[in-house]
C-alpha cells in the first residue's frame, strides 16, 4: 500500500514537474518590498507543526485501521515454544482441548511431532526459585539512586 501511494505520488509529482511552462525571469522594473522575516519564520514554524500533526494523526488512523482480535475468541493456543536449533523449535499447542506437539523450522514447515493422549498442566504461578528478569528501567533507576 505504501509502496503504490509512493509510486502515484512520485509519478503525479514529476508529471507536474514536466508540464509547468517555462517562464523567462522577469527583471522587476520596481524594487520589491521587504520581506519580514519574523512573518516567514511563524509562516514556516506553523507549516512544520502541520506537517508533524499530519503524520501523528495518520500513525494514529493506521493503528485504529488494523484488525484487532480479542484473547477470548481465540481456538488456538499456544501453551509453551522452546529452540532446538537456530531456527527449529517445538511447540506445544492446544486446539479444542486437544495438546499437539509440533516441530517448526524454516525448511520442513510445521509437523506434528505427537498428540499428547494425557494433556499437560499449566504452571499456575512461576517457580519462586527463578529469579526475577529485570527491565532496562529497573537498572537505570538503581544508576539514579545516590
Amino acid at each position: 500500500m505504501r509502496r503504490t501511494v509512493a509510486a502515484l505520488a512520485g509519478g503525479f509529482l514529476s508529471c507536474a514537474l514536466m508540464a509547468a511552462p517555462v517562464v523567462a525571469p522577469v527583471v522587476p522594473s520596481v524594487a520589491a518590498p521587504a520581506v519580514d522575516s519574523g512573518a516567514e519564520l511563524v509562516r514556516v514554524l506553523i507549516s512544520l507543526l502541520g506537517v508533524v500533526a499530519l503524520i501523528f494523526f495518520v500513525g494514529w488512523l493506521s493503528r485504529r485501521a488494523q484488525v484487532r482480535v480479542r484473547p477470548g475468541g481465540r481456538k488456538i493456543r499456544v501453551i509453551e515454544t522452546m529452540p532446538v536449533g537456530i531456527k527449529e523449535k517445538i511447540m506445544l499447542l492446544e486446539v479444542g482441548g486437544t495438546q499437539l506437539l509440533v516441530g517448526a523450522s524454516p525448511t520442513g514447515g510445521l509437523r506434528t511431532l505427537h498428540v499428547l493422549a494425557t494433556p499437560v498442566q499449566d504452571d499456575a504461578a512461576p517457580a519462586a526459585t527463578a529469579p526475577a528478569i529485570r527491565g532496562f528501567r529497573d537498572v537505570l533507576n538503581q544508576w539514579k539512586r545516590p
